[in-house]
């Protein structure tokens, strides 16, 4: 296994990977990268800046992945993400949803290697921090054909794919880019859902083992499919890094596992449901005081337990409780009842009123 500082990370998920999230899923690992959702160099450039760029420190090691094509844009989002203490900028070339393509970022930019470089080329000039790009093998665009059989194109690869993926590989690295993070399918632009673009692309394990035999020297994360411990040890045998996506939002226990598995020198110790509320609690108070909702912090916490004892009634009281007028911090002592372990969150929090 090829040992590098962080061996695994959670991907940049639109609409969860935001700051709640990272914190309740930084409770499992101290060690796991975790990614933004795709933030666009557009909005950091005439939106909330200080809004968009907040987490908290809890979170590190945590990266910022900018969405966006003009390389002027995106050296001054990267340079406010190195200034907002972000330790790694990720360039998404390979979102393949219509919206993300319409603005001209996302898979579409692999149709585009030499914009790429350029825009890798612009953030590495303007920040010390890592800069990386996550990308597809492929991309297959019924935008530019409609008239192509996608399922034909999608099920294919062959040395012409393989040759296109070499060259944008090739554009970027001689631009500058520090690391890969290389999403195992093929990209449908039109014709397939965000959703089916996650699933039914066949997965290419073969080909980013081979695209890492072609760039040795360039640190390499695996992503797509990797849903339990032993796939992802397996996985580096031959990658530098692994990158979850879902399982890790909906089955959070499985970082944990990874950091055991893969750093057992320290000593890490798999905290319980209940001292992950406890934790999450003093989170909420914090944020609450800042006037923030609660159901905003809890709609990430479903996945904390499962086909146990209370779990049913956990979920229904995180997902709809939450939303209930005046719910504070006092609900994940409740919530911990629910599972038997209330006295460990109620002793950690400021106040309970029922």
């Amino acid at each position: 296994m090829k040992t590098t500082a962080i061996c695994f990370s959670v991907a940049p998920m639109m609409d969860w990977t935001d700051r709640h999230c990272r914190a309740f899923l930084r409770c499992f690992s101290p060690r796991v990268l975790l990614y933004t959702e795709m933030i666009t160099a557009a909005a950091i450039l005439r939106g909330d800046r200080e809004r968009l760029l907040r987490f908290s420190l809890q979170e590190q090691p945590v990266a910022l992945q900018l969405g966006g094509s003009e390389p002027g844009d995106l050296a001054i989002a990267a340079r406010a993400g190195e200034d907002a203490g972000y330790s790694e900028i990720n360039l998404n070339c390979g979102c393949p949803s219509d919206r993300v393509s319409s603005g001209a970022f996302g898979a579409c930019l692999m149709e585009e290697p030499q914009t790429v470089a350029d825009c890798v080329a612009a953030m590495r000039a303007a920040v010390r921090v890592p800069v990386t790009v996550k990308l597809r093998i492929g991309v297959v665009n019924r935008h530019r054909d409609a008239s192509l059989d996608a399922t034909a194109a999608m099920q294919r690869f062959d040395e012409a794919d393989f040759e296109r993926l070499v060259a944008f590989t090739q554009h970027i690295v001689e631009a500058g880019c520090q690391g890969l993070t290389v999403h195992a399918r093929k990209a449908v632009l039109g014709g397939l859902s965000p959703h089916d673009n996650r699933t039914v692309p066949p997965l290419r394990f073969d080909v980013v083992q081979r695209l890492r035999e072609h760039f040795p020297a360039v640190p390499l994360s695996v992503n797509g499919g990797i849903r339990d411990c032993a796939a992802g040890v397996a996985a580096l045998q031959w990658s530098d890094s692994v990158m979850i996506g879902r399982e890790a939002y909906h089955r959070p226990y499985l970082l944990a596992e990874l950091q055991q598995a893969l750093y057992p020198e320290d000593g890490f110790v798999v905290p319980t449901p209940a001292e992950v509320l406890a934790r999450m609690a003093d989170y909420a108070v914090g944020e609450l005081t800042r006037g923030e909702r609660l159901s905003n912090i809890t709609r990430h916490m479903l996945g904390l337990v499962s086909h146990v004892p209370g779990a049913r009634d956990y979920r229904r009281l995180m997902a709809e409780g939450a939303r209930s007028r005046g719910a504070g911090v006092e609900l994940l002592a409740r919530a911990a009842r629910l599972l038997g372990e209330g006295q460990a969150v109620e002793s950690n929090l400021p106040s309970i009123g029922e």
